[in-house]
């Protein structure tokens, strides 16, 4: 059984959701510290060319609070980021289809972090195909004081898998042997490049989900999420 393990990410990148496509069992960390400058609440769009963030603004609180412990700030305005999402793609050729499914997710009552982001991860795959078994983090019988390797062996071992893949930027953090010792294949994901029309810009790769949704095809995502991409 193969699986991977990542943190929550807001409407992330395609690559994002060719590695959950590529195991069967993909579990997303709720009890891991929230990281102020990655792309757990935020991520990059196309506007006039240029690509430009944007966020899912948080309540103040403190800097060493797990993710699943981080709130939305109350006066978070669902309706500003969508009119943000329709102002940059109003004008693509499937924001007709691609819409419906961010006003889904941008209007989910939830304040949570965590779990507005886990609903969103959730929305996103049932939309484009991914039939992934999805789990939490925390809900999986483990030491969680365990951190980096130790703790993602832990889960690997929890769970019965016999192949673990990660991000392919997470090659100098993990051993090979260290997972041979327990019977479990350690695998990376490479996504390869995928290119296509932005209007007339010139194309600006690796941007949010929302991107791709919005200038291509479903069954071109589709194609794309279960074969572009390959495993080393």
């Amino acid at each position: 059984m193969k699986a991977a393990i990542m943190q929550p990410y807001f409407l992330p990148y395609i690559g994002y959701f060719q590695l959950i496509s590529s195991v069967d069992l993909f579990v997303v960390y709720d009890n891991i510290k929230y990281t102020k400058k990655g792309w757990i609440n935020r991520n990059r769009m196309l506007q006039n060319g240029k690509d430009v963030m944007f966020s899912l603004p948080l309540k103040s609180d403190s800097d060493y609070l797990d993710v699943w412990e981080r709130e939305l700030a109350a006066d978070f305005s669902r309706d500003k980021l969508l009119n943000q999402f329709k102002g940059a793609y109003r004008r693509a050729p499937y924001f007709a289809q691609a819409f419906p499914l961010i006003e889904q997710i941008v209007r989910h009552d939830e304040p949570n972090l965590f779990k507005f982001i886990h609903n969103s991860i959730v929305r996103t795959c049932e939309h484009l195909g991914i039939t992934t078994e999805i789990r939490i983090s925390s809900d999986i019988a483990i030491d969680h004081n365990l951190k980096n390797q130790e703790k993602v062996l832990a889960l690997c071992e929890a769970v019965g898998a016999s192949t673990y893949v990660n991000a392919i930027g997470g090659m100098e953090l993990y051993s090979r042997a260290e997972f041979r010792t327990l019977d479990i294949e350690l695998k990376f994901i490479e996504s390869k490049p995928f290119k296509y029309a932005q209007f007339d810009n010139e194309f600006v790769p690796w941007l949010s989900i929302i991107d791709v949704l919005m200038f291509n095809p479903l069954d071109a995502i589709r194609e794309c999420i279960n074969s572009n991409y390959e495993l080393i």
